[in-house]
């Protein structure tokens, strides 16, 4: 359509203006990049058939089945450290990509953003470079089998012969995102230049933390009403647990209107899981793809879901029984101590000494290490388990992995809670806990994640410099001593991601050949060494950060947050003073991070906030229960409103009451549409466009 093409055709322009080539430079396609967009890390004695292969398929036309991309490499590179490769591309090469991947309706003009370009560059290597009908496996390792249309770099990376990929900071942009971003206290989010410089997930991660912050002010609100206010005998309570219960319906809700907006704006509105690429792990018979028509694996969709429902989520139940009775031995053991403890012969129980005390802690702290342990191994287990199931699409994968984590983190954090509400029923002992939580634990939190790398980032240069030579002289003694038999056995084994996001290790390990690195030096000698100290330094600096893995653990401790806040709402009103204290923070910390701490993130497009989503409505309806419970609990709350009742008849009130707001929060949720009015007609009238355009065409 003229129109389309119009709006492409001044996309390709402002790529190529002069102001964008001198804020980052792009190529053209005869000429060495200028603009490293990602950075290729091979693992140390990689076959060089294998990486001469994987270079001629990057650098191969389109039509020939290749990437069609620009290299450089890394000064100093030698086979002991492994191979770094930089990947850039022309911007003709940019735009022919941003024009077949949409990334821009018809209409927008706006230039490709830094988080775009790059992208387009790893889209095109991931799932541009792809196995052929003759290549059935990795030149050099017969057991990294191939078939047609695979994506070979994801091979290379599920093997381990690709160790790590990422892009590079800018350095000018970065330090003009931070003064706008956590250098401001006083001013909204940049969302715009958060998602122009991370991409969508960063950015809709940063978008969800404001608006849910936002949202608290309400319940904040409610909160110091009821602290200040609030008696013995006091109907607040009662009134503001349906009133949270209100307001948690309806954030979810406008939240949902608030991404779709957002989803609409980044194009990623019409993103279905269909539209992704099988993963390279992803096991099936060969056979034509519904929606694409290419030869690719396929496995019916019914078998994973019997894996799911009769294997993976029983042991996933069964193992959050387990952490549940530990939990439970946990406080038998505080209990049995502090009797033991505080008994006199006589049978009367006296205060608890020091010693005591110091012994029923014992218990707690057991209880935490064994936590962290369950933690590590069960998402290591939940891993396998959603890898066994084989689902098509990355989103899918982490989709049912992220569910699996939640209920097992629910169990962690929030059983203690419930034991102490309803068995024990100490309500003064669970806001102890809940502030407890909230206030240290969350704010130790951050120092964990972003002071204490930080520091050990900007320090590790001097102890290097200080303890580097007597280990160097040791290293080259062992290499030295050990090289004629490591060379030939050592297994190559891909790095292990600790949330689980990356792809399973093969089960047939791949052994490094030493007859084979003769080529190493002769294979890099055809790519033009990168000739910029500043980038080549920058490189070394930055791949030896920590890796963002994944907004996993940051949208996690957002999910436990709002469980305190509103699971326990009715007897700890001041839980969303200290949520939007401590979110005020959250927001500083993890930008902090991103732009000092780790390497910067691969940008991923997406629509919402994925399985998330359902666990806070889960949460949010399991509040309701739990709130109306705690009221039946509360004694001044009984004595106000029918000091006659019976243990039953006041039950029987929090239950309808319990029933009542389920039901009107569920009709509140089905009648405020998810999209709103603006992006339904921006979507017809696209659909409209689109098919005028191919009756005409």
């Amino acid at each position: 359509p003229k129109e389309r093409a119009k709006g492409l055709s001044t996309i390709r322009q402002k790529n190529t203006s002069e102001k964008e080539e001198q804020r980052e430079p792009v190529e053209c396609s005869v000429l060495p990049p200028k603009t490293t967009y990602l950075v290729l890390r091979f693992a140390p004695g990689i076959d060089s058939q294998a990486l001469q292969w994987l270079i001629r398929k990057i650098k191969m036309p389109r039509e020939k089945g290749g990437g069609e991309l620009l290299l450089k490499r890394q000064p100093s590179c030698d086979e002991k450290k492994g191979a770094v490769l930089h990947v850039s591309a022309s911007a003709a090469r940019i735009s022919e990509a941003a024009e077949h991947l949409d990334l821009r309706l018809i209409g927008q003009n706006e230039p490709l953003s830094s988080s775009e370009r790059r992208f387009i560059v790893l889209h095109e290597l991931m799932q541009g470079i792809r196995a052929l009908p003759e290549d059935h496996h990795v030149p050099g390792y017969p057991t990294a089998r191939l078939y047609n249309g695979q994506s070979i770099v994801e091979v290379f990376h599920e093997v381990g012969l690709l160790e790590s990929f990422y892009p590079l900071h800018n350095k000018e942009n970065l330090r003009r995102l931070r003064k706008l971003w956590y250098c401001n206290f006083f001013q909204h989010q940049p969302i715009d230049e958060i998602r122009a410089y991370f991409g969508d997930a960063i950015a809709m991660y940063f978008s969800f933390l404001g608006f849910y912050t936002t949202a608290l002010l309400f319940p904040m609100l409610l909160g110091l009403i009821q602290m200040w206010f609030s008696g013995p005998e006091s109907l607040l309570p009662a009134l503001f647990t349906i009133l949270n219960s209100f307001w948690v319906i309806l954030f979810l809700v406008l939240w949902k209107r608030h991404s779709n907006c957002l989803a609409y704006s980044w194009n990623t509105i019409k993103m279905t899981g269909l539209d992704d690429e099988p993963r390279a792990s992803f096991r099936g018979e060969m056979g034509e793809d519904r929606v694409t028509g290419r030869i690719l694996p396929q496995y019916p969709r019914w078998k994973s879901f019997v894996k799911m429902y009769i294997v993976s989520w029983p042991i996933a139940l069964v193992c959050a029984f387990i952490a549940f009775y530990i939990m439970l031995a946990s406080f038998w053991a505080e209990q049995t101590i502090l009797v033991w403890g505080t008994m006199q012969e006589d049978g009367t129980q006296m205060k608890p000494d020091y010693a005591v005390q110091a012994l029923v802690m014992i218990p707690s702290i057991v209880y935490t290490a064994l936590v962290f342990l369950m933690n590590y191994y069960y998402r290591k287990l939940a891993t396998r388990l959603t890898e066994w199931e084989n689902h098509r699409t990355q989103s899918q994968f982490d989709r049912h992995r992220v569910l699996k984590l939640v209920v097992f983190e629910f169990v962690n954090n929030f059983m203690a809670l419930f034991y102490i509400a309803f068995v024990y029923q100490d309500l003064e002992m669970l806001r102890y806990q809940i502030a407890l939580m909230l206030i240290l634990l969350q704010f130790l939190n951050h120092f964990q994640e972003a002071i204490i790398p930080y520091f050990l980032l900007k320090h590790a240069r001097k102890f290097s410099k200080l303890f580097g030579g007597t280990e160097k002289k040791k290293k080259d003694h062992d290499s030295d001593a050990s090289s004629s038999e490591d060379d030939a056995t050592k297994p190559l084994i891909p790095a292990e991601d600790r949330t689980g996001a990356r792809l399973r290790r093969r089960q047939n390990s791949i052994s490094l050949d030493s007859k084979s690195r003769s080529g190493f030096f002769s294979v890099l000698s055809d790519i033009p060494e990168l000739d910029d100290e500043t980038i080549a330094r920058q490189t070394v600096d930055e791949g030896e950060r920590d890796e963002y893995e994944s907004t996993y653990d940051d949208y996690l401790e957002l999910f436990i947050q709002f469980g305190y806040v509103i699971l326990f709402s009715s007897v700890y009103p001041a839980a969303a003073l200290c949520a939007v204290i401590n979110n005020v923070l959250e927001v500083r910390a993890d930008a902090f991070k991103l732009c000092r701490v780790t390497r910067r993130p691969i940008p991923k497009r997406v629509k919402d906030v994925g399985a998330w989503q359902r666990a806070f409505e889960a949460v949010g309806v399991i509040s309701i229960c739990t709130n109306c419970a705690l009221l039946y609990l509360l004694p001044g709350l009984r004595e106000s409103l029918a000091p006659g009742a019976s243990e039953l008849n006041w039950a029987l009130a929090a239950g309808t009451l319990e029933h009542a707001l389920i039901g009107l929060g569920l009709l509140l949720y089905l009648a405020v549409p998810s999209q709103p009015e603006w992006v339904r007609v921006a979507l017809a009238r696209h659909n409209f466009q689109s098919t005028r355009a191919l009756k005409l065409g």
